[in-house]
């Protein structure tokens, strides 16, 4: 049997790593920029990490959710503590998709309505309700066409034309698109986005998948924007490599038996991987060297880079040309052996280091993308004086 190839394959396979570091199997080292899609916040192989998840196999790795599992309420005590979500319930699965797909079924039983208003540029997953609501007909296959599914843009009376239909069950919104190409929606827009859920009876669903976590320099993105969704959305960075996902949901929100379910969400190893991640969090004061390193990048950035913009809050940061970046990605890989993530737009290089990532190594990034980026715009330059 083969893999089913659906994956366009970089030619290095990775066998250790600790902290931003990679190693591959030739030995050569790699600076990691980009984390696997913003799953590792913490570092790779982080010492606490290893330690919580080593003791928890040993112990037990897994029982369904039939059974007093106490780990999932201390995990949800600590993630309402660092978050500042104390009085909301925490629903675990295992993946960002499979968040958003519970996220929006949650909002559908409450409000007994169908229709989801999300954004242009979204991307909240590949399951079936979640799919529907990504801006990408691409991976929308006919069987998930099917939803009422309004895409709009950042405009609030538009939403509020939406929103006076009266289908509405939920707004989907990520505070900063990943995806997309590190979009953020102005602190306004999200206020006033909150405040039309809130009069027209909508479920607002912040998508945190990506911005969560410490991303920001914020526990989560929409914090910037004194805002407090109905149900939030994490996954990516939760776990640190380690599949787990859920929904923080509101006290206005009631649970019922077999309302939502899963076999493997908020197993023993996932919540002690969850776990680890927010003592580290904590231990570390991963939130404020998140802003202040990624306050550091994105000034040297705005300095030096030669960019038309620089965008992004904290560690997840988009540095847009005004020509394709995918040369300097791969030479970033190939001659300076660092990783770094594209957008859907292909002049926007994306940067989701790990939170602990050092200014040493922040420096080191810099140098690399200096000097391509340099050599980009001289070959550009060259091409058009032949035109």
């Amino acid at each position: 049997m083969e893999l089913f190839n659906v994956y366009p394959l970089v030619n290095i396979t990775p066998v250790k790593a600790l902290g931003a570091k990679l190693w591959d199997d030739q030995g050569q080292e790699y600076l990691d920029f980009y984390g696997g899609h913003a799953v590792i916040s913490i570092g790779h192989s982080h010492p606490h990490y290893v330690q919580r998840l080593t003791e928890q196999l040993q112990n037990i790795g897994f029982y369904s959710n039939s059974v007093q599992i106490p780990i999932q309420t201390q995990l949800a005590h600590k993630l309402g503590q660092v978050s500042g979500y104390e009085d909301y319930a925490l629903f675990l699965c295992n993946s960002g998709a499979e968040a958003n797909e519970n996220a929006l079924k949650l909002a559908s039983f409450h409000t007994g309505k169908t229709r989801v208003v999300a954004f242009k540029g979204a991307f909240h997953g590949r399951t079936s309700g979640a799919v529907a609501a990504t801006d990408n007909p691409k991976i929308v296959a006919p069987f998930n066409a099917g939803h009422a599914i309004s895409f709009l843009e950042y405009d609030l009376a538009a939403v509020e034309t939406t929103l006076q239909g009266g289908d509405v069950c939920a707004v989907i919104i990520e505070p900063i698109q990943g995806v997309g190409g590190i979009i953020m929606p102005s602190d306004d827009f999200l206020q006033g986005l909150a405040a039309l859920c809130q009069q027209y009876g909508v479920i607002l669903i912040a998508d945190e998948v990506q911005s969560g976590y410490g991303r920001s320099g914020k526990f989560f993105a929409h914090q910037h924007a004194g805002i407090r969704p109905d149900i939030i959305s994490v996954a990516k960075g939760m776990g640190n490599g380690f599949p787990i996902g859920g929904i923080l949901i509101a006290p206005e929100l009631k649970a019922s038996y077999g309302l939502l379910g899963t076999t493997f969400g908020g197993n023993h190893l996932a919540c002690a991987a969850a776990l680890a991640v927010l003592e580290v969090i904590e231990q570390e004061n991963l939130l404020a060297h998140a802003a202040e390193t990624g306050d550091y990048l994105r000034t040297q950035l705005l300095a030096h880079a030669g960019a038309e913009e620089i965008r992004g809050r904290g560690l997840m940061v988009g540095i847009k040309y005004d020509f394709p970046i995918k040369d300097v990605r791969d030479m970033l890989l190939s001659e300076h052996h660092i990783f770094v993530g594209n957008a859907s737009d292909p002049t926007i290089l994306r940067l989701l280091p790990p939170l602990n990532i050092s200014q040493v190594e922040v420096d080191r990034f810099l140098q690399a993308l200096y000097a391509l980026t340099e050599k980009s715009v001289e070959i550009i330059q060259q091409a058009s004086a032949l035109d």
